[in-house]
């Protein structure tokens, strides 16, 4: 695998933004690594990181790169700030650059396939929201999405956390309910609609303080006879959790 510290400048941030990429490396004489490259253009995950983290977490904490390399899987980790993958209400517009300004860059900066069937999204915590409101809210572009032990009750977690920063981010939360930002709104309409809606795979451990938030989800997306893989098993809101399930998620993605 290539690894790349990629600085560039962000139309629609109007600042200088950051990610971190990763991309297949045909090789031979890597010791300790299996390469693979399947495709000239590479299938990609977009992998999001969480409130407190940025660009640079996944690698640190977790062995991306050597998990990613057998599947000849690129991997694209943007930093966002506390944002929430979101248009903010006072703030920037986070949601524009990582549905739009984002995917456009890395795909002329790297050879990334812009096909929908080679293109994933997955992510931590408040990752795990903006991961499934790029797939549900773009499901023509993204055909699967996975959460770990995601931030997906917008509405219960805002209540239970600092009111203040959620409406900094979101606007009157009590105009959230049926927002572009409700992830509860948003699967329902991919269920009504007309079009493939993406693969999902949520997971979350059952001592995290964002479980019953997960369990609600699940139980909405079930409802809608959503496309779910929903694991769930003792875990908290930790590294050793995320560093096991991505595993799991990679070995999800249907990559051809």
């Amino acid at each position: 695998m290539a690894f790349m510290d990629c600085h560039f400048f962000s139309e629609s941030l109007g600042v200088s933004a950051s990610m971190h990429v990763i991309l297949p490396q045909s090789t031979t004489g890597q010791i300790g690594m299996e390469s693979n490259v399947i495709k000239k253009k590479h299938p990609t995950l977009f992998l999001l990181h969480g409130l407190s983290d940025d660009h640079t977490i996944w690698m640190r904490r977790t062995s991306i790169e050597r998990y990613a390399a057998a599947y000849g899987l690129a991997v694209v980790m943007p930093a966002v700030n506390r944002s929430f993958y979101t248009d903010m209400a006072v703030g920037y517009k986070y949601w524009t650059f990582i549905s739009e300004e984002l995917p456009a860059l890395a795909r002329s900066f790297f050879p990334l396939s812009e096909a929908r069937e080679d293109t994933f999204v997955a992510g931590l915590s408040m990752g795990g929201y903006g991961a499934f409101k790029l797939a549900l809210s773009c499901p023509n572009r993204f055909s699967a999405a996975a959460s770990l032990s995601g931030a997906l009750d917008i509405a219960s977690i805002a209540k239970q956390r600092d009111p203040v920063e959620f409406q900094r981010i979101f606007g009157d939360l009590d105009q959230f309910a049926g927002s572009r930002n409700d992830l509860f709104q948003l699967a329902e309409e991919v269920s009504q609609g007309a079009g493939p809606g993406p693969m999902l795979y949520q997971c979350c451990g059952t001592e995290d303080f964002l479980y019953q938030d997960n369990v609600r989800f699940r139980d909405h997306c079930r409802a809608m006879k959503l496309d779910l893989t929903y694991e769930e098993e003792p875990g908290s809101h930790e590294w050793g959790y995320w560093d096991q399930k991505i595993q799991n998620v990679l070995n999800w993605l249907p990559i051809r």
